[in-house]
């Protein structure tokens, strides 16, 4: 009987490639990890549209802050609140720029493998193996 990284022979006597044990675990690996990279992704995606959000809410409170400072005539100090919130702001933005880069990693790794699954199917189909593979 021929092992995972053998390759099967023909009636003929012909050598018929077929998948190693290698490379089909290669692709349960990346069949396994695509959803969870996915869903990564999308919740990714949720936050920043929430901090997004949330920097909108932020710059519209300093707004009405400082308009309500102007309109009082009793002297409010809301500078302090609004120097606050500004450092809130910028530490949503810093926030973002983060998730965004690690978004941006995250769809280059699902690119990543999506391509080498392709690469994968393609030499299985074919029956084509890189050189030096145990499917020869």
């Amino acid at each position: 009987m021929a092992g995972a990284g053998s390759a099967a022979v023909s009636g003929a006597g012909t050598p018929v490639a077929g998948p190693t044990g290698r490379d089909l675990f290669a692709e349960g690996l990346l069949e396994f990890l695509r959803p969870a990279v996915q869903q990564l992704d999308s919740h990714v995606h949720a936050v920043r549209e929430s901090q997004v959000e949330l920097r909108e809410q932020i710059d519209n409170l300093a707004t009405e802050l400082c308009r309500i400072n102007e309109d009082q005539k009793v002297a409010l100090d809301l500078d302090p609140y609004v120097k606050k919130l500004l450092n809130a702001r910028r530490r949503v933005v810093l926030v973002n720029n983060i998730l965004q880069n690690a978004q941006e990693r995250l769809r280059r790794l699902n690119h990543s493998v999506a391509k080498e699954t392709a690469r994968r199917r393609a030499m299985l189909d074919s029956g084509v193996y890189p050189p030096g593979s145990p499917g020869k």
